[in-house]
This record gives structure tokens, sequence and C-alpha cells, in this order.
């Protein structure tokens, strides 16, 4: 039995993992949609950059909350190992390493993001571009940004496979969770794998992401309200 003190109590990394992942779930939202979803399209660069231009402010304010993203996604994978050390240890930190991974990669990857403010403020090296030629070179990093962001959720996608699986093992959580997140971790592998193997398949694709939303919420919601049960996580 791990010895544990109020402070240090399984319900305390619970409850502290369900605000990280509502931390996620609302921020990685507001970036994904309301910011990049509103700015960008995707087939014509002049008018995505007249967005950007006009709206500079929320795009970087885009950038601020992606931020927050990665920085709860670190928190939140120690915070999942422990909780679900006691259904297999190996598997846990297996998981974690998954979803730093993710996390290193989407993190990095937010430059290209920001490379398109970099460009359309100008510096001395694009002085020989055209604005035509420097728009469609704010599209290119973009789209780079969003292919970016599909392989880190080829890592996010076997992390939730994983956890998903520890979960449906675990005596202190419900089962339907786990099953939840199994197919989540279902949805962004093919997603992403679409992305780069049948690209045009991939906005058909785009509902299956519902899923995802739906078993990332549930289980944000469970730790927030029910956490875990204690006696049996101590048990394990």
């Amino acid at each position: 039995m791990i010895e544990h003190t109020s402070a240090t109590s399984p319900q305390v990394y619970a409850r502290t993992a369900g605000a990280l992942y509502l931390v996620i779930i609302v921020c990685g939202i507001f970036s994904e949609v309301f910011v990049r979803g509103s700015l960008i399209v995707m087939d014509d660069a002049s008018a995505t950059a007249t967005n950007i231009i006009a709206s500079e402010g929320l795009f970087r304010l885009g950038f601020v909350s992606d931020t927050l993203v990665f920085l709860s996604d670190v928190a939140l994978a120690v915070l999942f190992y422990v909780l679900l050390r006691p259904v297999n240890p190996t598997l846990s930190l297996m998981a974690a390493a998954f979803r730093l991974t993710q996390t290193a990669i989407i993190g990095l990857n937010l430059l290209n993001h920001y490379a398109a403010l970099m460009i359309l403020n100008g510096t001395d090296q694009l002085a020989a571009f055209n604005s035509e030629q420097l728009h469609a070179l704010v599209l290119l990093f973009l789209n780079a940004h969003a292919h970016g962001y599909d392989l880190g959720l080829l890592f996010f996608g076997v992390n939730s496979v994983v956890v998903g699986y520890l979960v449906w093992r675990a005596p202190y959580f419900p089962k339907a969770l786990g099953g939840l997140l199994i197919a989540a971790g279902a949805v962004y592998l093919m997603g992403s794998y679409l992305r780069f193997i049948v690209p045009d398949v991939g906005a058909a694709f785009t509902p299956a992401y519902g899923v995802a939303l739906i078993a990332e919420l549930a289980m944000c919601l469970w730790l927030l309200i029910k956490g875990v049960d204690v006696p049996r996580w101590q048990e394990a």
C-alpha cells in the first residue's frame, strides 16, 4: 500500500488533473475553433493574411492559449502516471512518455503558427518578396502547423488507448470511461494518418472527433466531480 497524507491524497491528484484537463479543453477549443478557425482560410492566402492583420491581438491570444494547453499537458501526464500506476507501472509510464512526446512536438510546432506574424510584420530578410508571395508563405507555415499538430496527435492517440486500457482495468474508475478513451485514441490515430496518407478523406472524417471530445470531457468532469475511489486506489 502506498502511504500518503491528505496533501498527497489521490483525490487531490484527481481534482488537480480534472482542473488541468478543463484548461486543456477550453484553451484548445478556443485556439483551434475561435482563433484559427475564424481567421484562416486554407484556400485563400490573401484573405487569411488580411484576417490575421485585422485581428493580430486575437491571433497572439491563440498562441498564448496554446502554450497554456501544452504546459498543462506536461503536468497532466505526471498526474495520470501517479493515478494509474497502481494498475500497471510500466504501461502508466509508457502512457506518460507518449503524452510528453506529443506535447514536445506540438509545442515546438507552435513556431509555425507564430511564423505567420513574423512574416506579416516584415523583416529585412523578406524584402525581396512581394505581398502575394508573403501571403502564400504565411499560409504555407499555417498549413505546416496543422500537419505538425496531427503528427503530435499520433502520439496522443497511442497515449489515449493506453490510458483508456488502464482506466478500464482500474477498480477505482468506471469502465465506461476507459472504453471512451480507447475510442478517442482510435479516432486520433485514424484522423492523423488520414491527414498524411489520404488527405482528401480527412475533411469527411472530421465529425468523428466528436467522439474524442465527448471522451475527454467525460474524463475531465469525472475527475473534477467524482475523482477516484480512494479505498480501492489504496487497495490497488
